[in-house]
């Protein structure tokens, strides 16, 4: 550098440079806010269509497999019983899976509940607990109480 280069272009480079970074970083972020809105409310809406559809399927399985009845058969009774404990476990993992951010909280809150429940239920019936042990009486009572309120949110 040369004795003859003003002292002040360096400092003044500095500053261009820090305010074009500052109005970079500001269009960036008020371009991402603008768009947000619609895709987020698309994406709420595709996430609660999967969740609700995902709990149609566990209701429908868990009722279809824990009311079967194929007679005295000691091993089809047994495979009944298999069924609609696979059907009562796999249907809360089933659910928990397809929770994510874009689920609303109040339905997230909710399937997570039912789906919890669930899965304690399957875990009793597997542990041996009869299905009128007052623990497994209260599971399925709060099970039916989440899936109702899922219910009326999937409306």
């Amino acid at each position: 550098m040369s004795d003859t280069t003003p002292g002040w272009i360096a400092p003044a480079a500095l500053v261009t440079a820090v305010i074009a970074v500052a109005l970079a970083v500001w269009g960036l972020v008020r371009s991402s806010s603008d768009a947000a809105p619609a895709a987020g409310a698309e994406q709420t809406a595709e996430a609660k269509a999967e969740v609700c559809a995902a709990f149609d399927m566990v209701r429908n399985a868990v009722s279809l497999q824990t009311n079967a009845d194929l007679g005295k058969d000691r091993v089809a009774t047994q495979a009944v019983a298999a069924n609609a404990r696979l059907a009562t476990l796999g249907g809360g993992q089933f659910l928990l899976s397809r929770l994510d951010a874009a689920v609303p909280s109040d339905l997230s809150d909710a399937v997570r509940a039912f789906a919890n429940n669930l899965e304690y239920l399957g875990m009793g019936q597997l542990a041996g607990m009869a299905g009128d042990d007052p623990a497994q009486t209260s599971r399925l009572n709060d099970a039916q109480a989440s899936a109702t309120r899922v219910g009326e949110l999937c409306k």
